[in-house]
C-alpha cells in the first residue's frame, strides 16, 4: 500500500462488529495476553504477546495482525473478520505466500496496512483508534525514518490530554492538529458539532477512520495549520496535542522535519502562537486546553514567559508537569526518531550539536512541559483582572481531571468576587477527599506539623498551623468562617479581631487550591 492510499471506511461497521464479536477490546486483549504481556507490549516489547498469541483463536488472530503486524494465514484471518471486504478496502493486503512471494489472497497469507488498537472510552465505550503501523506500541517508538507524514496512534501525551478536558455539552468542539482522532472521538461524546484540522492530511483520513471503525459520528475534517482551516469560527471547546517538540529550525537541520512533533517554527513559538489565538476562537465561557512546551532562557523567569502568552479576556491555568536541561531534552528526541541508532555514528553527533547550537542561539537552558487551559471569560460576570495561575507540580495526580480543571475555574470566580468580609461571612465545607496528617515525633505531646492531604484530583498536600487544623476540621457548612474564627479565638486565647485579621490569607489558599468548598455559592 502507498503511503497516500489508506483504508475505505464505507463498510467500517461490519469490520467492527467483527472486532468486536471477536473480543477485540482493551479487556478481551488483556485476558488474552494476560497483564505481563500485555505491559510488555506497551514498553514496545513484542516477544511476550508473540507467545501468548501462538494458539489460533480469532482474538488472537487479530492481535498478531493489528498489534504485532504479523502476517497471519488467509484461512485464520476470514475466521477472524469479513476477509474479502477487508482485502477490498484495504484494511489487509495479501502478505508471503507458501512459496516465498506475494500472496494474492486466500491460499496464502495477509497482512495488516494500518495499525488498529482497542481503547476504552469514558463510559466503558468499545472504540478502535487507527494509526501507522509501528506507530502506536510504546506509543511513538518506531515512528523513526517513516517519513514527516507519519502518524502516530495511542500515546501518553494523547491519553494525558483526553482525561484533563473538561467534559461539559457544548454545541462546539475543535481538536486542533488531530493526528489519529483521539481528542475528536472523545469530543463527540458531549459536542453537537466537532472539528478536527491537521497541516498532514493523511492524520485527517486517519481520523476519518478512527471515528468510522469507533462507530461514533463522523467530524468536519480540515486540512491546514493552526487556526487557518477554520476562520473567523469560535468553539465552545478548543483541545490541541500539538508538534510541540522545540527542535532545530526546520530550515537546513541535518534531521529533516518531522510533522507529527516538529512545529516548524523557531523555539516555543508554536506552542505561544497556538495560545494567543486562541482567545479569539472561544464562546464566552469555552475552554481552551493545550499540552506544550516551553523554554527556560536566562535572564527571564519562565512563569513570566507563559503569563505573556495568555490573550486577553481569558483566564488561565498553567501547570509545569516536568522539566528537562538542554541535553536530556535533545536526547530525548533523538531516541524518539531513531537516530541513537543510526550507523553513521558521526551523524547522531552532528544532530546532538545542531540542538545544542539552536538552545545555545536562544539562550535557553532547560524546556518545561506541562498544560495550558485557557477559558474565556463571560461579559460582565466577574469583577477584577484575569485569574492567571502558573505553578510547578511534578507529583501524581489522579486521571481523569476534568471536573477539577473546570472546579479550579469557579474556585478563582469566587475568590475574585468575595473581599475579606464576603469570605468571613462566607461557609465552607471541608472537600471529601482531604485527609489530616499529624507529623512529629513519637510519643511528642503535640505535632511538629498538620498536613491536610487530598487523595483525589492534583493530590496536594499543604501544612497549616494549629488555627488552620482547626479551622479546616470544623467547617461542614453550618457556620460562617468568622464564627469559626471567633470560637477558635477563644480557644487558644487569641484576639479574635487579629485572628480575623490575619486568617482571610489562609483561607483563601485553602479555597483556591480545593481543600475547602464554598457552599450555598
Amino acid at each position: 500500500m502507498s503511503k497516500t492510499s489508506l483504508p475505505a471506511s464505507d463498510r467500517a461497521a461490519r469490520l467492527r462488529e467483527a472486532l468486536l464479536a471477536a473480543e477485540f477490546t482493551v479487556d478481551g486483549v488483556l485476558d488474552a495476553l494476560g497483564a505481563p504481556a500485555y505491559a510488555a507490549l506497551a514498553r514496545s516489547e513484542t516477544v511476550p504477546a508473540l507467545r501468548a498469541t501462538r494458539g489460533a483463536s480469532r482474538l488472537k488472530t487479530l492481535v498478531r495482525l493489528f498489534l504485532l503486524q504479523c502476517s497471519v494465514p488467509a484461512d485464520r484471518a476470514g475466521d477472524a473478520l469479513p476477509l474479502d471486504d477487508a482485502l477490498a478496502d484495504g484494511w489487509l493486503a495479501g502478505g508471503e505466500s507458501a512459496g516465498g512471494g506475494v500472496s494474492g489472497a486466500a491460499s496464502g497469507s495477509v497482512r495488516a496496512t494500518v495499525d488498529i488498537r482497542p481503547y476504552g472510552g469514558p463510559e466503558g465505550q468499545d472504540w478502535f483508534i487507527v494509526s501507522d503501523l509501528g506507530c502506536s506500541v510504546g506509543g511513538a517508538a518506531g515512528a523513526g525514518g517513516r517519513g514527516e507524514a507519519v502518524v502516530l496512534g495511542v500515546g501518553g501525551a494523547s491519553t494525558t490530554l483526553a482525561g484533563l478536558t473538561v467534559r461539559r455539552q457544548v454545541a462546539s468542539a475543535l481538536d486542533l492538529g488531530t493526528g489519529s482522532g483521539l481528542q475528536a472521538l472523545h469530543a463527540t461524546q458531549h459536542a453537537t458539532r466537532v472539528t478536527a484540522t491537521d497541516l498532514n492530511a493523511r492524520a485527517l483520513d486517519f481520523t476519518r477512520l478512527t471515528l468510522a471503525l469507533s462507530g461514533v459520528e463522523q467530524a468536519e475534517l480540515l486540512e491546514g495549520s493552526l487556526f487557518e482551516p477554520v476562520g473567523d469560527a469560535t468553539y465552545d471547546l478548543i483541545v490541541s496535542n500539538p508538534p510541540f517538540v522545540i527542535s532545530p529550525a526546520a530550515d537546513g537541520a541535518p534531521g529533516g522535519r518531522r510533522t507529527y512533533r516538529d512545529g516548524g517554527m523557531a523555539g516555543d513559538d508554536l506552542c505561544r502562537t497556538l495560545v494567543q489565538q486562541a482567545g479569539d476562537h472561544l464562546n464566552e465561557g469555552g475552554f481552551a486546553q493545550f499540552l506544550a512546551n516551553w523554554e527556560h532562557v536566562e535572564g527571564e523567569e519562565w512563569q513570566d514567559r507563559l503569563r505573556s502568552w495568555v490573550p486577553r479576556g481569558c483566564d488561565a491555568w498553567i501547570v509545569q508537569r516536568e522539566v528537562q536541561d538542554v541535553t536530556q531534552y535533545a536526547e530525548l528526541w533523538l531516541r524518539d526518531s531513531g537516530d541513537h541508532q543510526a550507523v553513521d555514528d558521526d551523524r547522531y553527533a552532528r544532530l546532538y550539536d545542531a540542538w545544542l547550537d539552536e538552545f545555545e542561539t536562544r539562550k535557553t537552558h532547560a524546556v518545561g512541559f506541562g498544560w495550558i487551559t485557557l477559558r474565556k471569560a463571560a461579559l460582565g460576570t466577574v469583577r477584577g483582572g484575569p485569574s492567571i495561575v502558573v505553578e510547578d507540580w511534578p507529583h501524581a495526580v489522579e486521571q481523569p481531571l476534568g471536573e477539577a480543571v473546570e472546579a479550579h475555574f469557579l474556585r478563582q470566580d469566587y475568590l475574585r468576587t468575595h473581599d475579606d468580609a464576603a469570605l468571613l461571612a462566607g461557609r465552607f465545607t471541608l472537600a471529601a477527599e482531604v485527609v489530616q496528617e499529624q507529623v512529629g515525633l513519637p510519643g511528642a505531646e503535640d505535632p511538629e506539623h498538620v498536613v491536610l492531604r487530598q487523595h483525589r484530583g492534583m493530590r496536594r498536600a499543604t501544612k497549616v498551623d494549629t488555627v488552620g487544623a482547626g479551622f479546616a476540621g470544623v467547617c461542614d457548612g453550618t457556620l460562617s468562617a468568622g464564627r469559626i474564627l471567633d470560637a477558635i479565638a477563644q480557644l487558644v486565647e487569641e484576639d479574635p479581631v487579629l485572628l480575623r485579621d490575619r486568617t482571610p490569607e489562609s483561607i483563601r489558599l485553602l479555597v483556591g487550591e480545593g481543600y475547602l468548598e464554598p457552599v450555598g455559592e
